[in-house]
């Protein structure tokens, strides 16, 4: 399907994103939402007829383990409470540990980039068609931004997600942004991906703004798009006219006017960057020939994978397919035995690193590593202080360098909103604040939560002492 431009929906905007014109669609975080009804405002956007497309960042399919039952119903749920035309997720992983390497159970609270490696790949893969049976309609999945590289790896960006939708007929949402990223922190071309990915089976794209900082480009969503996005995003309209282009913004929300003015220079960028009108439709102009797919294509002659959408549609025009998931161009086959246990091995070494301080894994730079321990600890702190507005209330300017102390010695193995309660636990433990109203107002607010009072001293050596057991 045709989406056309569309806009993020965050409640802190809502009422601006019902009052921009021209908006076709809107894109809601679907863990923000309730299974059996909608907020307000995206049901009166849904009555004028305005698409809503639920896109999930807590199912972490490139992880280790298998899709949790419960995340698949949940986003499954919301996408049909929204008839939706598809959901969206991401090719990252956000937690490790557990049963597959016997550890603690650990919460990257961010997206996290797989390694593209033929082991990544093929836990992706199943991990995929895990989610399409489960889901009821299309999936689409998301690039992501890095401030980090895996050692070794095998592919290139658009080799990597070549194979995937050839292996798995899901389709793609290309962030240009992400792009844009990853060629100022990683070195890696947008038009080599843009070269080597399958653009027909490109769902929707994403734009959004960063900033630079000491010469790594920080994915923000809160600052203006920047003009290399922009560019990036000519190069992708160069190769093929998506079925739908989203503006993001999560954070520093501009008003109304300035949100229109980055859509409408978004219009322009696509307008400009279309090649010549030609005969026939202009929907995939390819740089180069993408091999044939499908049962009666011949394998491919190398792991750079080829194209595998099923044309230019959102809802991918699968017939026959289990949960509308699209197309399957290839063969699904299970997981080599040990895939999963190594995925796991590795990708909790790197998050114990980085949220923990244990040792880097061999063969990552140290200080991308720390940049990206210090990103996750502010986006930590970032997101407890909005789930938790009274906490930065309560401790005041104080707050952020109270939680990067708690945080660097307590990863977080919940969600935001336990990080919150036990945050405010190990403040009140510490004795602080130390204004007495303070105090107090940080004592109620976590007894009404908790619903019991700070653990005794006793409780306190216990836990500790279970702790140093743990870590040895």
């Amino acid at each position: 399907m045709e989406l056309g431009m569309g806009i993020g929906w965050r409640p802190e905007i809502a009422a601006e994103v019902e009052a921009l014109s021209g908006v076709d669609w809107v894109e809601a975080v679907a863990e923000n939402l309730c299974d059996d009804h909608l907020p307000g405002s995206l049901a009166r956007l849904r009555e004028r007829g305005v698409t809503v497309v639920p896109h999930g960042v807590a199912l972490g399919l490139g992880g280790a383990d298998r899709p949790d039952p419960g995340r698949l119903a949940a986003l499954a749920a919301r996408a049909e409470l929204l008839g939706a035309p598809l959901v969206t997720e991401h090719i990252a992983f956000v937690r490790a540990g557990g049963p597959l390497t016997a550890s603690p159970r650990l919460e990257a609270g961010h997206l996290l980039p797989v390694p593209r490696t033929r082991d990544a790949l093929d836990v992706l893969c199943e991990n995929v068609r895990i989610a399409q049976d489960s889901l009821p309609v299309p999936l689409a999945l998301e690039n992501i931004a890095a401030l980090i590289t895996w050692p070794d790896e095998e592919l290139t960006e658009g080799q990597f997600l070549a194979e995937l939708v050839e292996r798995t007929g899901v389709r793609l949402l290309i962030d240009v942004a992400n792009l844009h990223t990853n060629h100022v922190n990683l070195g890696q071309d947008p038009a080599k991906a843009l070269d080597e990915l399958p653009v027909e089976a490109i769902a929707y794209v994403h734009v959004a703004g960063g900033v630079e900082k000491n010469g790594v480009w920080h994915d923000t969503h809160a600052h203006p798009v920047s003009p290399p996005v922009l560019d990036v995003l000519a190069e992708l309209r160069s190769r093929v006219d998506p079925p739908g282009v989203l503006l993001e913004r999560d954070d520093a929300f501009p008003p109304g006017a300035e949100l229109a003015g980055e859509l409408d220079a978004i219009r322009a960028t696509l307008r400009k960057a279309a090649p010549p009108a030609g005969p026939g439709p202009d929907r995939a102009v390819r740089r180069r020939t993408a091999p044939p797919t499908g049962p009666d294509a011949p394998p491919a002659s190398d792991g750079s994978g080829g194209s595998g959408g099923s044309g230019s549609s959102g809802s991918s025009g699968s017939s026959g397919s289990s949960g509308s998931s699209g197309d399957r161009t290839g063969v699904a086959a299970p997981v080599p035995a040990g895939t999963r246990d190594r995925t796991a091995v590795a990708q909790a070494a790197l998050l114990s690193a980085l949220v923990a301080g244990t040792p880097a894994p061999e063969g990552f730079d140290h200080r991308r590593l720390r940049v990206q321990s210090r990103a996750l600890a502010t986006k930590r702190a970032d997101v407890v202080a909005k789930v938790a507005p009274e906490l930065p209330e309560i401790l005041g300017d104080g707050y952020r360098a109270a939680f990067l102390a708690y945080a660097r010695s307590r990863p977080m193995s919940g969600g935001y909103r336990r990080d919150a309660l036990a945050f405010a636990e190990h403040v009140l433990v510490a004795g602080g604040p130390a204004d007495p109203a303070a105090r107090r107002r940080l004592t109620y607010w976590w007894q009404d939560r908790s619903g019991a009072r700070p653990p005794r001293r006793a409780t306190r050596l216990v836990r500790a002492a279970r702790a140093v057991l743990v870590r040895r």
